[in-house]
């Protein structure tokens, strides 16, 4: 098992440029299944989820090459709908994305329960419902424990989400960008991966509009063609570094940084204290921050909750959570998405956080405290990152072990601060 051994009190100082987002990389990675022409991919993330859709490709017949760090080739030539690994589909929730272009390219998949974090139930109903729409047919085999996805054919329909899922979004854009017709999808959802995805898969020949909003058009084509696309910055590794500097009182910059997309973290983060510079791409975080919270009108307890983009994403609710135990006031924290999100709060506790956790969903931070150098396990890659932070500030030596679960959603998180001056080594 990796842990990180972390001496705190460093002050985190110099520069970096964030690797390509896990959350667009994932579903384009999955996207180049519907088309048999090769695809290039620039600046793929080195990450453990990303090396997991690898794997899963490659069984289904895509040869992978890469021409340069962060760079592939990916040749969908001969695709077979063979059996997948159920161990390998447990370990990433990316998994399900196989299934859209699947019953695109070749009309059946057998596909095991998809995996993840453990943070609570995440369904997949949504993804089955969407499809179904389009004409496919789903069916799960106890005994086998499979998803049997067939498909005579794909027709475009007007589609409305039961929810604003995230990966049931990209698996029902991916189906219908080759489906007969026109499909109208709505109550979509319209994080910057899904943007990114669309975008690619326009470079590839598809027609999707509206991209950006919760509506898409998708007027599907016979074929999609190969190209070249290079992935955005992944915003959350963005602002987890943003939180590193703020919370060792150090100063960073961040080049291409993909500032267009933080516009509400950056009001919610204000919500703390935290603040932050922009300059083209880059973003500069100084040293000077406040890290005062700031109370609602009346002089009421604010209020952090997560929401659908363009809103605060469940995903940095560890990461504000852990900043807030540095920050002068009390603050409640609210993430109705997943229920186990906030579970990795014991630890900050037993670092020194005030940390009262409420219920499943919601907890309230008091600050700010000073952290004490502590023996940890990290839970899933958010939790564990927020967890990093923690120890970089803590007096005295932090272990964090399971550090497998970080390395899967950040590309060599510990080369990157000790560059910018953290004592943390992998062992």
């Amino acid at each position: 098992m990796t842990s990180f051994i972390i001496q705190g009190g460093n002050a985190l100082q110099g520069e970096l440029t964030p690797s390509g987002n896990k959350n667009a990389a994932l579903p384009m990675l999955a996207a180049t299944l519907l088309t048999d022409e090769p695809v290039i991919l620039h600046n793929v993330p080195s990450i453990g989820d990303v090396k997991s859709m690898r794997n899963l490709l490659q069984s289904l017949g895509v040869s992978i090459d890469e021409l340069a760090p962060n760079t592939w080739r990916i040749h969908a030539g001969q695709v077979r709908p063979a059996d997948l690994d159920p161990d390998l589909c447990r370990k990433i929730r990316a998994s399900i994305l196989l299934a859209g272009p699947m019953l695109a390219r070749t009309r059946e998949l057998a596909l095991p329960p998809p995996g993840g974090d453990i943070i609570g139930r995440r369904r997949v109903d949504t993804h089955i419902l969407a499809l179904q729409s389009l004409g496919a047919t789903v069916e799960y085999d106890r005994t086998q424990r499979v998803f049997n996805f067939h498909a005579q054919k794909l027709t475009g329909a007007e589609i409305l989400l039961d929810e604003a899922s995230v990966t049931a979004t990209e698996n029902a854009i991916m189906a219908a960008v080759l489906a007969n017709g026109q499909t109208i999808l709505r109550n979509a959802a319209s994080e910057p991966h899904i943007q990114e995805l669309c975008h690619f898969l326009n470079t590839l020949g598809a027609k999707i509009e509206n991209i950006g909003s919760n509506t898409l058009h998708i007027s599907g084509v016979k074929r999609l063609h190969g190209g070249e696309f290079t992935i955005g910055p992944d915003y959350l590794e963005v602002v987890s570094f943003i939180g590193a500097a703020v919370m060792t009182r150090g100063s960073l910059t961040i080049h291409k940084a993909g500032p267009e997309y933080l516009g509400m973290i950056s009001l919610v983060f204000g919500k703390l204290g935290v603040r932050w510079e922009t300059n083209g791409s880059d973003i500069y975080v100084p040293s000077d921050q406040d890290l005062i919270i700031e109370p609602d009108l009346g002089n009421a307890i604010p209020e952090i909750s997560v929401m659908p983009w363009p809103a605060f994403p469940t995903d940095l609710m560890s990461i504000a959570i852990v900043v807030a135990t540095q920050c002068k006031g009390s603050i409640l924290f609210h993430d109705w998405m997943y229920p186990s999100r906030m579970f990795f709060t014991d630890k900050l506790v037993s670092m020194g956080a005030h940390v009262v956790l409420c219920d499943p969903h919601r907890c309230i931070v008091q600050g700010p405290t000073r952290l004490y150098g502590e023996v940890l396990e990290s839970p899933d890659i958010r939790a564990g990152m927020a967890l990093v932070l923690a120890a970089l500030t803590a007096s005295g030596e932090s272990t964090i072990r399971n550090a497998g679960q970080i390395d899967r959603g950040y590309e060599r998180v510990d080369e990157k601060l000790r560059q910018l001056g953290a004592d943390i080594q992998r062992v």
